[in-house]
């Protein structure tokens, strides 16, 4: 394991903090500290990141901007690595290159500015590029497999290659990123010329859509299940009669059961108590055994 002073030896020109907690970064607002919690500026210094970790057998992560996942209370062994530094966008015609930090949001907006359709779907996804194409995020019958082209992405040795949408074996939710453990750094999404007026009464009737049926106010992980076939599992959460139950200080959504939301100083160990709870309350009243979405990383508190 690296030690402080070699890591900031080896690495001077990258911003690195040390027994940072992650609570102050996650959506959720819940997680114990990071060891090392290292800002690469761009793909060089996360590949030097990687090396290093690589050659002194310091255990790493990659978070992109921690939105879709839970931190455990204990935290996270090692170096995490957070890429919202990596934000650039561009647009050459009818296609969006965006680094793996950007927001996601805020290139489909780009989208709308150049006349671009194809990406409304996207337009009120909380999380980063990079971890949208990590899970092949949706929403509203639209998937980030039917726009991306290429990812270029990171191995777990530091060597970059560049994989086409065609050979990501994307699944609801999956990715190929996530089986060989690929950190994505940048990708293209090929998109069509579209009418602006269309394009943004689209991206506003899913956002309006959004405030209305989603907790947008409150900390939460997003959605939490992954889509049972032939249900929906907010629908089967409301069914077992689990709206507003609370766990310590995270509940289940009133406004859409899909969701959990830290309401009261609520801890990784409560959202882990209460996902436990509803599977095994929605597997008693329906037969449907729920799957997370969310990712939960790190260890317990000891």
């Amino acid at each position: 394991m690296i030690t402080k002073k070699e890591l900031l030896t080896a690495l001077p020109d990258v911003l690195v903090k040390s027994n940072e907690d992650l609570a102050n970064y996650t959506y959720t607002k819940v997680g114990g500290p990071a060891d090392f919690l290292a800002f690469p500026a761009d793909k060089e210094q996360l590949q030097r990141l990687v090396r290093l970790a690589n050659q002194t057998q310091t255990p790493f992560i990659v978070l992109g901007n921690a939105s879709n996942l839970i931190v455990r209370d204990g935290g996270i062994r090692g170096i995490v690595i957070l890429l919202e530094k990596m934000t650039e966008i561009r647009v050459n015609g009818d296609v969006i290159e965006a680094q793996a930090g950007a927001n996601l949001i805020e290139t489909t907006e780009l989208a709308l500015a150049h006349a671009l359709t194809g990406f409304e779907f996207a337009c009120g996804i909380p999380g980063s590029v990079g971890g949208a194409v990590f899970m092949n995020a949706g929403a509203y019958g639209g998937e980030i497999s039917a726009v991306l082209a290429s990812v270029e992405v990171m191995d777990q040795t530091g060597e970059i290659l560049v994989i086409a949408a065609a050979d990501m074996q994307f699944g609801y939710r999956q990715s190929m990123l996530q089986t060989n453990h690929y950190i994505a750094l940048s990708a293209k999404f090929t998109l069509a010329q579209g009418d602006v007026a269309q394009i943004k009464a689209e991206m506003d009737r899913l956002t309006q859509l959004r405030q209305l049926k989603q907790p947008l106010e409150l900390p939460s992980c997003g959605s939490v299940f992954k889509r049972p076939a032939g249900y929906f599992a907010g629908q089967l959460i409301q069914d077992a009669g689990l709206q507003g139950h609370q766990i310590g200080g995270v509940a289940v959504s009133k406004k859409h059961a899909g969701f959990m939301v830290n309401i009261d100083k609520g801890t990784a160990s409560d959202y882990e108590a209460l996902i436990a709870y509803v599977i095994a309350q929605v597997q008693k009243t329906s037969g449907v055994t729920l799957e997370p979405e969310v990712r939960i990383l790190g260890e317990e508190k000891k």
